[in-house]
């Protein structure tokens, strides 16, 4: 299998690598769920080079980004195919972006963060129905300061799907966080995007390397297609 860092990596970074006996996979279990982290206009973006679409969303995807909602597109088909649940996280401040940590590291008009402005809104291609659940949150993980905790233990899931934006920042935060819960995770590797292709790459060779599987969109639909929502 390759993946997407592969052509980052130096002679040396592949003999850590393979000394080290890094990026076994640990598995996924029988109760997954579908996360998508923050699909939302203002960090999803338009659907063209990023360059040309940086001017209306500052912190918008562009191409990449809409690559990836495709992906997401189909795997959430499939969950509701399998009766898999979908839990949406939007990134928003509440009334202030006062407690916006990541605004006092960019430029940005802040008014297009607060909860309420359309911006905040997911993309309609997949837009959460109404069976799905939506956790607001401030800050990267989808963990921090919010009740996903309490919902993955009533549903009774033992593994997270992950997809979604961005793979160096809320994707790999929430990852994190659920590995160190001791949930089984899959980051899809063409289901989420980044700003920066350093970071994108980055971001996923991290997590292959210490932290959870990184598995692709075809992969994973055949992984659905074969849990029993009964169990």
């Amino acid at each position: 299998m390759s993946f997407v860092w592969e052509d980052a990596l130096t002679p040396v970074d592949k003999i850590v690598i393979q000394k080290g006996g890094y990026g076994k996979s640990r598995g996924l279990g029988k109760k997954p769920l579908l996360v998508i982290i923050d699909a939302q206009h203002n960090y999803v973006g338009a659907d063209e080079p990023i360059e040309n679409q940086l001017d209306q969303w500052p912190s918008g995807g562009g191409m990449a980004a809409w690559a990836g909602i495709r992906q997401i597109k189909k795997l959430k088909e499939q969950a509701k195919e399998k009766e898999i649940p979908v839990l949406y996280t939007r990134n928003v401040q509440k009334k202030t972006s006062n407690f916006d940590s990541f605004a006092t590291k960019t430029k940005r008009d802040n008014t297009k963060y607060i909860d309420g402005n359309p911006a905040t809104d997911i993309v309609q291609e997949i837009a959460p129905e109404e069976e799905d659940i939506v956790v607001d949150k401030s800050y990267a993980s989808a963990f921090f300061g919010t009740p996903l905790i309490s919902y993955l233990i009533k549903m009774g899931v033992d593994t997270l799907i992950i997809v979604g934006g961005s793979t160096s920042g809320c994707v790999r935060a929430t990852a994190v966080d659920a590995v160190t819960r001791n949930f089984n995770v899959a980051v899809v590797e063409d289901a989420v995007y980044d700003r920066i292709e350093l970071s994108h790459k980055a971001g996923l060779l991290d997590l292959w390397m210490k932290y959870c599987d990184v598995i692709k969109t075809n992969e994973i639909v055949e992984y659905m297609k074969k849990i029993n929502s009964k169990d």
